[in-house]
């Protein structure tokens, strides 16, 4: 693993020393054995539109290795990460993910096809069902369905497998799951339930299990972002302020020597697949200081989400000023744009029926779109060309009984005409113009975080993610922000999260605070007070006025929660032979809730005590010590019964409630 040397070198820098790792202050020496088994942290980014993997020895943390190239890339598009797309055989049994199952569900016969079941862009259901179970569908291209959870558990089978047999390769011995730390990327937005579904997911891919579920780390996109942008040097990025919007992809003669040189370095380095984190004495960390803010967002396929960190000096750990925020505006929304452009000039049932009856060249007509949709710019000035599949022509013509030709010169849409080659020929306007709502709306919501009481004196904004790669996203972002902040873009944009979350993996103490989302509370009995309460709440039980659904809270929405910071809460058993309690946890978005009753609070899960196997010989009156932790990626739960300080087996459901 001698072929790379630092980036640093190569520039004429004076050599950088390697990343070492932070020695992180534990509460407990417990973790500190945990944290020597593992020999590799390998990190996955599941995305919307597409995925890959990383991984890092904990020996060498400062290199990171992206995976091997993935076969069958398409055209103008990196290959480092392959398509989020799955294909399951007739008999429902895994086939093939990526671009290999891309490619073999293409080259089906129809009348083959329509049998198989293939599924892409299926992550966006975990943030769009409201009341997601381990019982939620996804529907596959023919319209059968599948359970969800089978479908991730697949997909996160396939990438261990592949990081594990390269591992395997690279170390020339077998390479065991138990010596892999992993880490799955998630959106920040998403809701603790979705959280525990990916975490179902991997125990049911075998990563990891309920009994040891250290060794799956749940990170959030855009902090690993972040963890990973503050240790950029400025040759690694684009600085959109200081000069005219590229395209992450062909760096042009603007960008200076610093940056080709930079890019050359990578491309002779590419064959190693392997970055060098360099140390935090890069350009920009010294023009980062103490208590210095910076906004990541990070733009992927399906959302788009973003944080707001402050730096702590010395050690430079980073703590959340503003909860993360974020929505469905992701590169996706492009794609529904040309959706409906379809349907307003060939007819909502003609597509509808052409994606149900021929969903591969439905897939190819997408994929077609998709490296033209890499082509707008905003000083574009030739039209952008779209194949057509020939099934698209020959069933229109059965369909409709005249010719797309006929459909389009009837359509009145007018930057959109035929080309005698079987082509949409669309103007730069009219490509500009399906990306507009989605940019819109990134803006809107940036404006809107902006003007937060907490979020002012923004230093630097990174623009992270695969639609970031956008220049009319770049574009929108500089010309909307650029006299706030520096508008940054890294350059290798797509692989910041999948970099960010193999450093996170080594180190996940390094965000000391978090914001959390929403209010969470349990509902008890308090004494009843007269004028203090309403009457309609008052039940007496045993002479005794108690007041009804009282909501007490264990944190408010975008309260500021340490790295291991507790919340403790006493419970006792209703009567001493009760074996188990179970507490409803209640949420808001609102901070101040008084009754679990009120508009806007949601029961949204379960706090599980389990007594069986304590001492019941113990005093009648039992009580129940919990802690509970918020300041993680996850919320964490654990119990003592007080009496014989036993710990108490609890469970803590977003899920099955």
């Amino acid at each position: 693993t001698s072929a790379y040397s630092s980036p640093a070198k190569s520039l004429g820098d004076p050599g950088i020393t390697p990343l070492s790792p932070s020695h992180i202050v534990k509460d407990s020496d417990a973790d500190d054995a945990v944290e020597q088994l593992f020999l590799v942290v390998v990190a996955i980014d599941f995305g919307t539109t597409s995925s890959g993997y990383a991984y890092s020895f904990t020996k060498e943390p400062e290199c990171i290795h992206v995976m091997r190239r993935w076969e069958g890339g398409d055209p103008g598009v990196s290959n480092q990460k392959t398509p989020t797309t799955i294909l399951l055989t007739p008999e429902r049994k895994f086939h093939s993910f990526g671009y290999a199952a891309r490619d073999f569900y293409h080259d089906l016969d129809p009348t083959e096809s329509k049998h198989w079941l293939y599924f892409e862009k299926f992550k966006m259901k975990l943030h769009t069902t409201g009341n997601l179970t381990m019982e939620t569908d996804l529907t596959a291209a023919n319209g059968k369905k599948v359970k969800a959870l089978e479908i991730f558990a697949y997909a996160l089978q396939f990438f261990k497998e592949q990081a594990l047999k390269e591992l395997s390769d690279q170390g020339g011995s077998d390479f065991e799951n138990t010596e892999v730390r992993w880490v799955i990327t998630v959106p920040a937005i998403w809701k603790q339930p979705a959280k525990q579904f990916m975490r179902q997911a991997a125990y049911k891919a075998g990563m990891a299990s309920p009994e040891n579920p250290e060794q799956l780390i749940i990170a959030l996109e855009p902090e690993a972002a972040s963890i990973y942008c503050r240790k950029l040097r400025l040759h690694q990025m684009i600085d959109l302020s200081s000069r005219a919007p590229v395209n992450g992809y062909s760096p042009s003669d603007t960008i200076g020597t610093g940056f080709t040189q930079g890019k050359e370095h990578v491309r002779r380095n590419r064959q190693s697949r392997t970055f060098m984190v360099e140390n935090v004495i890069g350009e920009i960390w010294s023009e980062l200081e103490e208590g210095d803010r910076y906004i990541v967002v990070d733009s992927g396929g399906g959302t788009v989400d973003m944080t707001v960190h402050q730096i702590r000096l010395p050690e430079g750990h980073l703590k959340e000023l503003y909860k993360a925020t974020g929505g469905p505006y992701g590169s996706l929304g492009v794609d529904y744009e040309f959706e409906k452009l379809l349907c307003k000039i060939f007819g909502e049932d003609f597509i509808e029926q052409f994606k149900i009856k021929r969903p591969a060249a439905w897939v190819d007509l997408m994929i077609a779109f998709e490296s033209r949709k890499r082509a707008a710019a905003p000083d574009r000035t030739n039209p952008l060309n779209i194949t057509l599949p020939f099934s698209f022509i020959d069933y229109y013509k059965k369909f409709r009984g005249h010719s797309v030709e006929h459909a389009l010169r009837k359509s009145n849409v007018d930057f959109v005409k035929w080309s005698s080659q079987g082509m949409l020929r669309m103007s730069p306007d009219a490509m500009n113009a399906l990306f507009k709502p989605t940019i819109d709306q990134i803006v809107q919501h940036l404006s809107e975080v902006f003007d937060k009481p907490e979020v002012t004196n923004v230093k630097f904004l990174f623009l992270v993610g695969g639609f970031a790669e956008s220049p009319l996203l770049q574009q929108a972002v500089q010309s909307a922000f650029g006299s706030r902040c520096r508008v940054i873009i890294p350059q290798d944009v797509g692989l910041t999260i999948l970099k960010g979350a193999v450093l996170f993996g080594l180190d996940p103490a390094v965000i000391k605070v978090r914001r959390s989302p929403l209010t969470y509370g349990v509902g008890v009995l308090n004494r009843f007070v007269e004028g203090k309460h309403p009457p309609e709440k008052l039940l007496v039980k045993d002479g005794t006025r108690w007041c009804t659904d009282v909501f007490d809270k264990f944190i408010s929405a975008d309260q500021s929660v340490a790295l291991g910071e507790t919340v403790t809460r006493s419970y006792t058993p209703a009567k001493p032979s009760q074996l188990v309690i179970v507490i409803n946890i209640y949420s808001s978005e609102q901070d101040s809730v008084s009754f679990i009753t009120e508009p806007g609070v949601k029961k949204c899960g379960t706090l599980r005590l389990d007594l069986t196997g304590t001492d019941a010989s113990v005093p009648n009156r039992r009580e129940i010590k919990t802690l509970m932790q918020f300041g993680d990626t996850e919320i964490k739960a654990m119990a003592v019964d007080v009496a014989t300080s036993k710990s108490v087996k609890v469970g803590i459901d977003f899920l099955n409630y």
